[in-house]
């Protein structure tokens, strides 16, 4: 894991960091879901293979008793043998299915109020939408860190340390380009 940016608002830290979110020690990670919580590939199926089955099988649970998700949605698990403690799952925005941009802005907002109604102080967020949903990548990572800092601007959270997370080098880029 490495920091390449970060960026203070008043007492909370934003940092852009190049690394693997399956091994991220915050309180919450956060998996780019589909309706159904069926997590097999890309972020999803790397964050159940590292954590183990019982993540699938609360998310299976969750499904059974609510039924799909909606886009915007969140909803938090156990984290399995992963060093952190929850991972949050929202479902981001398919691109092409309209008003991407507000839907991907709810979903991180979804994750953040979660994250504090848990009183949580850590989490990493990944390019939610950006991969096979298609979401143009330079955009999502700018609208995911422009609603990070406007939240904790504005709203009364228990986080303090907001990583926004990518495993190569184009998507923490991006994140770094955004904080600009």
């Amino acid at each position: 894991m490495k920091v390449l940016k970060e960026k203070r608002i008043k007492d909370k830290i934003i940092q852009v960091v190049r690394g693997d979110i399956t091994k991220e020690e915050v309180d919450a990670i956060v998996n780019a879901a589909n309706r159904y919580l069926s997590h097999g590939g890309g972020v999803a199926g790397a964050i159940v293979r590292a954590g183990g089955s019982i993540i699938q099988e609360e998310s299976n649970k969750i499904i059974e008793k609510s039924g799909p998700l909606n886009t915007g949605d969140a909803v938090i698990t156990t984290a399995g043998s992963l060093p952190s403690k929850y991972v949050i799952h929202t479902v981001g925005p398919v691109w092409g299915e309209g008003d991407e941009e507000n839907k991907l802005k709810k979903a991180i907002l979804s994750v953040l109020r979660l994250a504090t109604e848990k009183k949580l102080e850590s989490i990493s967020i990944p390019a939610v939408s950006c991969g096979i949903f298609g979401f143009p990548k330079k955009k999502g990572t700018k609208i995911i860190y422009e609603t990070v800092k406007e939240f904790l601007e504005k709203e009364e959270t228990s986080l303090k340390i907001v990583r926004l997370i990518g495993i190569g080098e184009e998507i923490p880029h991006l994140f770094a380009q955004a904080m600009d």
